[in-house]
């Protein structure tokens, strides 16, 4: 039977000025008492990082923030990515628009880790509704890569524990869905010759609390390395199956006014395509992180 245990216990600071209600054991809670329209104090930063660091993924109701005041409040947690790829907010570059009746979203319905086909991908990302289907549906569902983990027998984790895997900007971004016209193909061109598939460990030191977590995703991930390739995919499909179990996942039905600040280090999510022929918009700012590390790897 697979072990539940934690293998490591982060030491967290108290949270002071905030309320956190936990939607789930493994991940997400809810945060009342801040208005991410203005400067955090820095006890409210400090607040905020330690919730992110303990429940992976936050959320703020009843938030009304433009796409420069959503930049702002990213910048307290780290320099900002600019995606190789997505369209952005004018004179707003660092919060790209999600907007399906201009895009082909297809790669973000389904499981991944934001922008891994990067040496260093991002450490978070914050996410803000624009425009909701009246029909209902579209939404997020993010999962735990460290309860998924620690769910692992312990044959399975000494198994993976020092294993790399492929993650390629090709598996999500196929030049027949990014390539559609010159410029659109001269764009992805350029993405695709900066950024050639890169080796990341199959499972990820948390950089800040040590925790181990499963870092593939069918997003990305395209083969383990090291290992017979038909050995290799059974394993990878196994893992990708066991990380997006509902008992390591939640699921966000968005409202007006909702933002969500997730830990991309240590979660994959999922934005559920059920609302077509709908409209849905939606702006992200993407926090520049390091590089993974695994199990014996130095950070």
């Amino acid at each position: 039977m697979a072990s539940t245990a934690t293998a490591f216990a982060p030491a967290f600071s108290p949270v002071a000025t905030l309320k956190a209600t936990p939607l789930s054991p493994a991940i997400g809670a809810i945060v009342e008492g801040v208005d991410l329209s203005v400067p955090l104090t820095p006890a409210q930063k400090e607040d905020i990082h330690q919730l992110l660091l303990r429940h992976q993924v936050l959320f703020f109701r009843k938030q009304k923030i433009t796409p420069a005041q959503q930049r702002d409040f990213a910048r307290h947690f780290g320099k900002l990515h600019l995606h190789p790829i997505f369209p952005t907010v004018p004179d707003v570059p660092e919060a790209i628009v999600l907007d399906t009746a201009k895009n082909d979203l297809r790669d973000n319905a389904l499981w991944h880790t934001d922008v891994t086909f990067q040496q260093e991908p991002p450490m978070g990302a914050v996410l803000t509704s624009r425009l909701l289907p009246e029909t209902g549906g579209g939404d997020t569902l993010w999962a735990s890569g460290t309860a998924a983990y620690d769910a692992l027998s312990e044959g399975m984790k000494q198994r993976i524990d020092t294993l790399t895997a492929q993650h390629d900007f090709l598996r999500s971004f196929p030049v027949s869905r990014y390539g559609r016209t010159e410029e659109e193909l001269k764009k992805w061109a350029e993405t695709r010759n900066n950024f050639p598939p890169v080796t990341h460990p199959v499972v990820r030191i948390h950089p800040e609390t040590g925790a181990k977590g499963l870092f593939v995703s069918e997003g990305f991930t395209t083969e383990i390395n090291d290992v017979d390739p038909e050995e290799g995919a059974a394993l990878l499909a196994y893992l990708i199956r066991h990380a997006t179990k509902p008992e390591f996942s939640i699921r966000w039905r968005w409202e007006e006014g909702d933002v969500a600040f997730w830990d991309n280090r240590i979660t994959q999510h999922y934005a559920v395509n059920d609302y077509l022929p709908a409209r849905r918009i939606m702006n992200r700012i993407t926090i520049i992180g390091d590089r993974p590390y695994g199990p014996g790897q130095k950070g």
